[in-house]
């Protein structure tokens, strides 16, 4: 499964956090990095011996409930202003999509009571009574703060670190300040996790070139499998830098996870993000919670390669329309699962593992092709390795279109498709892990525009080629980009052992459960011959 690099040592991390944050600023990916990362740095030291995938919960739980803390201070400054009763009636907040804090649950009274040794206990009581006042908070936050194994000094010096975020600042800016320290830190954690916090967290870059490709300017955007809800942040960010409306967009998702669904609401709500998420421990393609219901954008990143995904009940499934995705795995259910998602002038963009383009197990050149002589792949890119948290090989892009015809500033474009090789993109950020630049966003989003809107594109070699469909017959319906842009493809040798032997495996046992069904039918047939005889 894709989506985490081995935990560092504190050692590592102190000198990994500038370092870091000194090629953001030079790359451009985002301005004043080195505060989120100085402070990831500090909150790291007072985690001492207690594991990431804990500290995190704790963490984030904290900042999270500074942020609504914060929020409803200044709605109530406001109402307070203009009439004192109003200030003291939940449903004013609630309106404005201002959550209610009573008023032992306020920041300003645990920040009071932080070196308390009762401090633990205060906190888990403001979480309940914070998800007993707002009904959408219900079973999201997190309440064991008082748990014998939590440092009480810590926790205190860590509400102290929090406490200090955005602080002096106008409350607009205190409200983003601390949204983007959350998710600055959402990234710190998955890191610090390796491949378990890799499956919550997909890198930011990777979802910015997502949604600059996609444009989710309106309409219903989707992601079946949202993880911690970067997807959802990053379409409400292109909206507002690009000048659109909020409002015009509403939001979908559905996760697994239970753990990783309290995080996407958390995330949702620092951002003031009005979404409607769906939880249910079956996951989108045994339970889907949203069925019925059609998007015009979808961002998703599912886990690669998953092989127990239960694809032996879903044989005859009406999403596979291109055909039964294999049992040893999950790949083509996912592109399948989406397409019967996207509305009828819908796009999607989906992260998945290199071997999407090209496999022929189980079948899947059958599903790909049909796809292409559907018409429904729009763009393929190669992306560099070392992106991701959980693993360092290569990964790549689907977009996904269900109608490729002319339409607003959209030319014809049916039986093209666009491929553009990206794999020399991207900028180390530390030992293991790379970014793409704003720089590097902004050209392979440009590429597609210009293609897509019939504005100026040309073909580079080693870059980007737009292949008809007969070309694509020519490489049996292969589509990774290399084959076509003139760049050497990427060989089975430059794709690590145990990626090749995981996918091995899963064939193996693909083929003896095919064998112990044949042996189960044969002994069958002969003991029904022994009994005739």
């Amino acid at each position: 499964m894709a989506r985490g690099r081995p935990k560092k040592d504190e050692q590592d991390s102190a000198s990994a956090a500038p370092a870091r944050s000194s090629k953001n600023k030079a790359n451009g990916n985002g301005a004043n990095l080195g505060f989120e990362a100085q402070l990831f740095l500090a909150a790291d030291k007072l985690r001492k011996n207690l594991e990431p995938s804990d500290y995190k919960h704790v963490a984030l739980g904290l900042i999270f409930l500074k942020y609504i803390s914060n929020a409803f201070e200044a709605k109530r400054a406001a109402l307070l202003a203009e009439d004192p009763a109003a200030a003291e009636d939940p449903d004013e907040y609630l309106a404005e999509n201002v959550f209610w804090v009573p008023k032992e649950a306020r920041w300003s009274h645990l920040q009071d009571s932080a070196k308390q040794p009762t401090i633990g206990k205060l906190i888990d009581d403001a979480m309940a009574e914070i998800e007993q006042a707002n009904p959408s908070l219900k079973g999201v936050l997190p309440k064991d703060y008082n748990r014998p194994a939590l440092d009480k000094i810590m926790l205190g010096e860590l509400i102290d670190l929090v406490s200090g975020i955005g602080m002096g600042e106008p409350n607009d800016k205190a409200k983003d300040i601390l949204g983007r320290v959350y998710e600055y830190f959402l990234g710190g954690f998955a890191g610090s996790e390796g491949k378990r916090g890799g499956e919550f967290y997909t890198p930011r870059s990777v979802v910015r070139v997502l949604a600059e490709m996609l444009e989710p300017y309106k309409g219903r955007v989707y992601d079946p499998c949202c993880g911690s809800g970067g997807m959802f942040v990053q379409s409400e960010k292109f909206v507002e830098t690009h000048g659109g409306r909020i409002g015009d967009i509403a939001i979908y998702g559905q996760e697994s996870n239970y753990t990783t669904w309290r995080l996407a609401k958390m995330n949702l709500a620092v951002r003031g993000i009005d979404a409607d998420i769906r939880w249910n421990n079956e996951g989108s393609f045994h339970k889907d919670e949203l069925k019925d219901l059609r998007f015009d954008y979808i961002l998703a990143n599912p886990p690669f390669n998953i092989s127990d995904w239960g694809g032996e009940r879903l044989r005859e499934d009406a999403r596979w329309t291109y055909g039964a995705p294999p049992v040893g795995n999950a790949n083509y259910g996912w592109l399948q699962h989406i397409l019967w998602h996207l509305a009828p002038n819908g796009t999607a963009g989906v992260v998945l593992a290199n071997g999407s383009m090209s496999s022929a197990q189980s079948g899947e050149d059958t599903i790909r092709k049909a796809m292409v002589e559907a018409d429904v792949v729009d763009c393929m890119i190669s992306l560099p390795g070392q992106l991701f948290y959980s693993t360092q090989i290569p990964a790549c892009l689907w977009f996904l279109a269900r109608n490729k015809n002319r339409r607003s500033k959209l030319r014809d474009r049916s039986g093209e498709v666009l491929f553009i090789d990206a794999r020399k993109l991207g900028t180390m950020v530390d030992r293991t892990r790379k970014e793409f630049s704003e720089q590097d966003i902004a050209k392979i989003s440009g590429l597609y525009h210009a293609w897509r809107e019939g504005n100026g594109y040309e073909d580079v070699p080693g870059l980007c080629k737009s292949a008809n469909l007969d070309e694509i017959r020519g490489h049996n319906h292969v589509l990774t980009p290399g084959r076509y842009v003139g760049a050497t493809d990427v060989e089975d040798d430059d794709v690590p052992f145990s990626e090749r032997f995981a996918a091995l495996r899963a064939k193996l046992d693909e083929q003896v459960q095919e064998s112990e069904k044949l042996t189960a039918i044969i002994r069958a047939k002969l003991a029904e011959i022994g009994a005739n005889g």
